[in-house]
């Protein structure tokens, strides 16, 4: 095994381009979604990106050297690393969002509320790693825990609301770049081809998005329009942290952050198997714990957002490279987010020049779903995927509110005004109280239907009963469904039992049980036959 090889550079770019992409996408969800000053994001967050992206790389790519030598082989791959992007999306619209909606709500101006909304994601970043840690020496019972479509859909359900919807709606904004940009991944990973000398898929479409950008008219206007060079010192946020979790922030979203940190430890658990699959056995509870280990470290040193194992290992490998390219990435971002230079690059390089990779990213999550569960597991991996875009529905149905509110000039009052908004919306088939029920606590909500419809398939009625009761406790607990309504918002309202969606839970638990006694195995006697 050596440090570098050729192979090295290929690969380089590839994890180099998702790493950047993922990394303008947290400066444009944080500077234009969250209202973030620049200069928080790039003195506060990108240090702790850094610091945890520069030990994971490296980290892998040491372990790939001694694995290797250990064997007396040449190919090892490291495993390939970086921001968790699923939980970008999450962290970003269930946690971060919501807090600094709720502190303007209260009477906090901006900064304070950003300030709020960073520490909240801290807790959540923080409680992601420590349940990724923890999970490294659990992995295998947590698998087996629940069924993979139930996991899977899940996860999947939040990819194609939270991180497809977006960009889908983005690509048809600019549908010059879109389009063009669209059609490079298309063609690159869904096509199984590549281009003649080489050249990254992924380099070769933001590259065409950059350029078509500075044709005036067929895209946005410049997010940044200035850059600044500083070197920005990674510094410990220990206080910051502190004071966060004293504010309850952790209990407040332990629906989001509990469910994140096992999908990050199921998905890099599959990646480690991914990677077994492909030659280059890795030892399950190192990885892993240096997996949680990068997002602990992210959140002392203040980014938001966990890292995990990436999906590809295989492809990488393909490509020739070993374990040069993974230190090399290392080094590139932490310089770009360091020293100021990723200015430079969010100012020439929009995000619309990216969105067919994020948009990729999303859509290959949704469709793993159907190709790596049974198919007759389809229907359970439908429900889950539903209960996600529905969840982002409501995200969707709010910001509609909340800009209203801005247009009548702050007239708008959803609390007073509660029962007009219900009747209202009634009226137009959408029943408010049922989203706004759904949105709360969804990834748990998505998990339970799937889990039970899965074993309502293969007719394990009473554990289908069993888990519609974990429905009945979670809601007689608070911890899914139970919501309140605000001046501007409807928010979660975590441990007030929502016990009209207890009582459901408890109705379907009931049925699945008498099912086990009062059914029999159907014939094609039950069957309609065709004419």
């Amino acid at each position: 095994m050596k440090w570098f090889v050729t192979g090295d550079i290929d690969g380089f770019f590839g994890l180099a381009i998702d790493n950047l992409i993922q990394v303008l996408l947290i400066i444009g969800l944080c500077t234009h979604f969250l209202g973030f000053p620049p200069e928080f994001v790039f003195s506060k967050i990108l240090p702790g990106i850094a610091v945890s992206l520069i030990i994971g790389n490296v980290y892998y790519s040491t372990l790939a050297i001694k694995l290797g030598r250990q064997q007396n082989r040449n190919d090892f791959c490291a495993l390939p690393y970086g921001i968790n992007t699923p939980a970008v999306f999450v962290y970003v619209f269930l946690i971060m969002f919501p807090v600094k909606l709720a502190a303007l709500a209260n009477g906090y101006d901006n900064l304070a509320a950003v300030d709020l909304a960073w520490k909240a994601g801290l807790v959540a970043c923080l409680g992601s790693g420590i349940i990724e840690f923890l999970g490294a020496f659990i992995a295998e019972k947590i698998r087996k825990a629940a069924p993979r479509a139930a996991l899977l859909s899940t996860l999947s359900g939040i990819a194609l609301g939270f991180i497809s919807m977006p960009f889908i709606y983005r690509t048809f904004a600019y549908p010059i770049i879109g389009f063009s940009t669209l059609a490079i991944i298309f063609i690159i990973y869904f096509g199984k081809v590549k281009f003649k000398g080489n050249l990254p898929g992924g380099l070769i479409a933001v590259v065409t998005g950059t350029l078509l950008t500075l044709i005036p008219g067929i895209g946005p206007e410049p997010h940044i329009t200035t850059t600044s060079f500083a070197f920005y010192l990674p510094i410990p946020v220990l206080n910051e942290l502190i004071v966060a979790l004293q504010n309850g922030f952790i209990i407040d979203y332990i629906s989001v952050i509990i469910p994140m940190g096992v999908f990050n430890i199921l998905g890099s658990l599959q990646n480690i198997e991914s990677a077994e699959a492909a030659g280059d056995k890795y030892p399950t509870a190192q990885a892993l714990a240096i997996n949680g280990s990068g997002s602990i470290l992210a959140a002392f040193f203040g980014s938001c957002f966990p890292t995990t194992i990436y999906i590809g290992h295989p492809g990488w490998k393909g490509l020739g490279a070993r374990a040069g390219y993974s230190t090399l990435n290392a080094v590139f971002i932490t310089l770009l987010c360091l020293t100021g230079t990723i200015t430079v690059v969010f100012k020439y390089v929009p995000l619309e020049a990216g969105m067919a990779i994020v948009l990729w990213i999303g859509i290959v999550i949704t469709a793993q779903t159907f190709q790596a569960t049974p198919r007759r597991h389809a229907p359970a991996s439908v429900i889950g995927i539903l209960i996600g875009v529905a969840a982002w529905g409501s995200v969707v149905l709010k910001t509609g509110v909340r800009t209203a509110d801005t247009v009548t000039g702050g007239t708008i009052n959803m609390l007073q005004q509660k029962e007009v908004f219900i009747q209202t919306f009634a009226m137009n088939e959408i029943p408010i109280v049922g989203v706004a029920a759904l949105e709360q606590g969804a990834i748990f909500t998505a998990m339970i239907f799937s889990a039970l419809t899965v074993y309502v398939i293969e007719k394990q009625f009473i554990k289908a009963a069993t888990w519609s009761m974990v429905g009945a406790v979670f809601s007689a607990l608070g911890l899914v469904h139970s919501h309140t309504w605000e001046m501007k918002d409807i928010t979660f309202a975590l441990f007030t039992p929502a016990w009209q969606w207890a009582i459901g839970y408890l109705a379907m638990a009931t049925c699945f049980t008498a099912a086990k006694w009062i059914t029999v195995e159907a014939t094609t006697d039950f069957v309609q036959k065709k004419p």
